[in-house]
């Protein structure tokens, strides 16, 4: 059985300090949310490198399977954003939350961002399995 989620009350002497940990979380979700879309761009051009690299090698070359590197990629850099989205959200529920003096976790955002980071971590690596065979 799962506790209910409990307030706690955040003294007016302490709401300095309680708004610039809020804003470090966000610009911590910050930098995550860029290192998710740069990751996801290098993903996605990864293909296409390799296909001029392949070219420039030798211009007979033609590789017609573009891979799964170009979806990942650009999952990759849409979760990033959409994790953008998400840390501008929290910080301002939790400033509101400061403001009234009371605070309370926000466990389905955590999960929901843990499963959506996995599900990528799980697409990666089905697609270097993959790719690896496929060579």
């Amino acid at each position: 059985m799962t506790q209910p989620l409990k307030h706690a009350e955040i003294k007016s002497e302490h709401r300095a300090t309680e708004y610039l940990a809020n804003e470090r979380t966000f610009l911590a979700w910050i930098r995550t949310s860029l290192a998710i879309i740069s990751l996801g761009f290098v993903v996605a051009k990864f293909s296409l490198w390799l296909r001029e690299l392949a070219a420039g090698i030798d211009p007979r070359i033609h590789t017609y399977h573009p891979g799964f590197s170009m979806p990942i990629g650009v999952t990759m850099m849409a979760v990033g954003g959409v994790i953008t989205l998400l840390a501008a959200w929290r910080y301002h529920a939790v400033n509101r939350a400061i403001e009234r003096g009371v605070f309370s976790a926000d466990r389905g955002l955590i999960v929901l961002l843990t499963v959506v980071v996995t599900l990528l971590c799980v697409a990666m690596i089905a697609y270097l399995l993959l790719t690896a065979t496929n060579t």
